[in-house]
């Protein structure tokens, strides 16, 4: 984690070769990486940025996959879209960039681990890809987004079918029963939700999925299912 208050020129550059855009507003991109702990007096931290970039990711990713996968249901491509925007994929593309180097916190969020550290570099990677629209539009940040997403968008894990369909499928042949799907919390502000779901099928232990969507946590309780009953291999990604 950094602590200056701006990117030295050598690390901008760096950077910025990786990200595949050089900034017109240098601050742009300081701001990008700024945790709301690190209470800088100038240009603020990320928090709206990733609340715009999480947006521009989903609209590029959606149209990546509509654009690849011709033959694909919406369940499908649900499920895709819902595996690339993931904060597990985020913080991938985090670490493939190398920007837990740069970003700027405080003392507290220094000492996290974990899922909550997790979330950092997700938000970051999200804020990025805002500054990018902002500083170039979406072309740029479309093309920043192809780069880093389209090779993860192709692979093996992405291929799965819509999971709470492929639960239900289950479900019927082995216990003659439909999944039930309950809403257990919803926490977050109304710009990012997020959602805690439960699914149960009679006979079986229930599992429970976390996401920013009801829809979006009921296909992961479904995916847990899926995989903890063995009916699908457990993802490499491991969500």
């Amino acid at each position: 984690m950094s602590k200056s208050p701006t990117l030295s020129a050598a690390d901008r550059t760096k950077l910025e070769a990786l990200i595949g855009h050089v900034f017109a507003e240098k601050e742009r991109l300081d701001r990008a990486l700024t945790h709301a702990s690190a209470r800088t007096q100038k240009g603020g931290n990320y928090e709206r940025l990733e609340f715009l970039g999480d947006r521009v990711l989903g609209l590029c990713v959606a149209e990546m996959l509509f654009r690849t996968f011709g033959a694909a249901s919406e369940g499908e491509l649900s499920v895709r879209l819902n595996q690339l925007v993931s904060a597990d994929t985020c913080a991938e593309v985090a670490d493939e960039l190398g920007l837990h180097l740069y970003i700027r916190t405080g003392a507290d969020v220094k000492k996290l681990t974990g899922k909550r550290m997790m979330n950092v570099r997700a938000d970051v990677v999200e804020s990025l890809i805002a500054a990018i629209y902002l500083d170039a539009g979406l072309e740029v940040a479309r093309r920043f987004i192809v780069k880093y997403w389209e090779k993860r968008a192709v692979r093996a894990d992405g291929a799965r079918r819509d999971a709470k369909t492929e639960l239900q499928e289950w479900s019927h042949a082995k216990f003659g029963v439909t999944p039930n799907y309950r809403v257990e919390e919803r926490t977050g502000p109304d710009h990012d939700p997020r959602f805690t779901v439960t699914v149960e099928v009679a006979g079986v232990k229930p599992e429970t999925g976390v996401e920013r969507s009801k829809r979006a946590a009921e296909q992961v309780a479904a995916t847990k299912m899926l995989e903890r009953e063995g009916i699908w291999q457990k993802s490499s990604a491991g969500n």
